[in-house]
Order: structure tokens, then sequence, then C-alpha cells
């Protein structure tokens, strides 16, 4: 297994993080990451009952480090962050904004604070402010999306910053892994694979739909509205593609609500929010989270040896 200063930190066997997808990452999928030897994350984009619900019930499943994602937009995000010390959770991800005005709590209380970031000048803000490392995720990632590429953004956070980087956005298999780490990368976060984990308890159609997947059939809708998301191809996307060249942000808006609920937990592929990133074409089979976490990191050790690298 590959040692870096992401396995030292958090005390996991495998510098893999599974991405905290909303409606998505339950108890069930971030419990099965950690036993596996990575770092799972449980959505914080819930209400809070909801959260405190799932933290201690990763709790009973696993006795290994696991994670909290806060959307530091979301109107609940205050009450997240305080939960998150009252369950005393080893680590929080973020996105969407600065954690800066719990950075201090969170320290108090012990917790490892690593947020996602998209460009270099994030990056820096986040380490001034007391981050522990940082995401450094691509436009190729599904859901929320920047605008740099994984193979552009991470070597220049890296040559940016002194604190560990985990890389994300496009990483699918082992070469990717290996691609990673030869950007500079310490770790990295994945989220489409794990969507179609046997663990992951999100609708079969949902599943289906990402495992059908070809290269091409990722959009990014929502551009205009300052927060562009990337989806695969539903009669909803096609959708919001006509209105968002008609400059119609408000009926995007409307039609958007509940979108991602829709294909996550009914099943609707049609009319929801199929978000995955553009790896899902590379995505052919379901494996629980210890088959694709072994296979992940055989590969990369394979693809590094290849060319002379080293693993430890």
């Amino acid at each position: 297994m590959k040692k870096t200063r992401i396995t030292e930190l958090l005390g996991i066997n495998y510098p893999i993080f599974q991405g905290g997808m909303a409606w998505i990452a339950d108890a069930s999928l971030a419990a099965a990451v950690s036993e596996a030897g990575g770092l799972g994350i449980i959505t914080g984009i819930a209400p809070v009952e909801w959260v405190r619900e799932e933290i201690r019930k990763a709790k009973k499943l696993t006795n290994k480090p696991f994670g909290v994602n806060i959307m530091l937009m979301a109107d609940n995000a205050e009450e997240i962050a305080n939960l998150v010390c009252e369950e005393k959770v080893k680590v929080v991800t973020t996105g969407a904004g600065s954690p800066g005005k719990f950075m201090s709590m969170w320290k108090e209380n012990g917790i490892i604070v690593i947020p996602v970031v998209a460009s270099v000048a994030l990056a820096k803000r986040m380490e001034k402010s007391g981050a522990d490392a940082i995401i450094a995720e691509g436009t190729e990632s599904g859901g929320h999306v920047g605008q740099l590429t994984t193979m552009t953004l991470v070597p220049q956070v890296v040559d940016n910053i002194n604190i560990p980087v985990i890389a994300a956005g496009g990483i699918g298999d082992g070469r990717g892994v290996a691609a990673s780490f030869m950007l500079g990368a310490e770790g990295v976060q994945l989220g489409t694979r794990f969507l179609v984990a046997k663990e992951c308890t999100v609708h079969q159609n949902y599943k289906n739909k990402v495992l059908n997947a070809n290269d091409i059939d990722t959009d990014v809708t929502g551009r205009i509205t300052g927060h562009p998301v990337r989806v695969l191809r539903t009669k909803l996307s096609r959708e919001f593609m006509k209105l968002e060249k008609q400059g119609l942000v408000d009926e995007m808006e409307k039609l958007g609500r509940g979108a991602l609920a829709r294909a996550a937990k009914d099943g609707d592929i049609d009319n929801g929010s199929v978000m995955a990133g553009q790896i899902a074409g590379l995505v052919n089979k379901e494996q629980s989270c210890l088959e694709i976490i072994e296979e992940i990191f055989n590969e990369s050790y394979s693809v590094i040896n290849a060319f002379g690298g080293n693993n430890e």
C-alpha cells in the first residue's frame, strides 16, 4: 500500500476518499469505504437529525475513521458544523465557501479539516485559515464543478501550498490514481466509481444509468446561474439546456428543485438529476467497496512499477 502524508494524518491504509455525495453518501457507503481502508464520507447536505443518525450508524458499522462533508452555502451549515463537534467526527470536508468561521471550533475539537477547492487562490486561502489538507477537484467531476481540469489544477495547487493535496475529478481506476500521484497529489477522492458500489444505497436505476454511460454522456447545466452542475444526459438535463439558452434562470431553479432526490431515491432518471462525472464511461461493473479499492490500487502499483516507480 502507498503511504503518504494523507494516510499518516488520518490513520487509513489507502490514500483514497469517497466523495460526500448529497442524497447518496450515507452510513452504509461511508462505513464500507472506511472498513476497506479508505476514508468514507457522509453527506452533510441533509437535515441535522438525519446526519446525526447516519454518523451514529457509521460508528456502529466501523471503528475506523470517517468524515462528514459540509456544504457551506447550505441553510443549516452552522448546525451541521456544531453537530460534527458534538458527535466527535474525526474529519470534515467542506465545499461551496470558506470554513474560516468554524475553523477554531473544529480545531478545538480535534477535527481534521479538508476543504474542496477549484482554484489555486482558494487553496492558498484555505491553507492560511488552518486547513490540514486540500481536495483539488477538477471540472471532470460529477455535481457542482469549477472551470479547471484535474490535470491542470492539481499540479498548480501542489506548487502553491505546503499541506497535502488530494486529487479529485475524472479518477475511476488505477491509471487515474497513478496519474494523480505523478501530478503531486498524495491521495485521491472518487465519487462516480463508488456510486455503483454494492454498499451504495442509491436507486438501482441511477446505478444502471452510470453503468451504461458512454464517454460523452455528461452535460454541464446551470453555468449562467453561477452554480454549474455536471450530470448524465437525461430528459431533465435537455430541458435545462433549453432554458439556459433562453436565459430563464428562475425557470431553471424551479425545475431543479428536488431533482437529485427524484433520481437518487425514487429512481426517476427522466425527470431527476443524475449527477456523475466524465469518468462514468469507464465504470461498468458493481463491486464491493473493498473490491473497488483493492482493484484500483493494485492497478496503480502495476502502472507505477511499469515505469520504474516505487509504491512506498
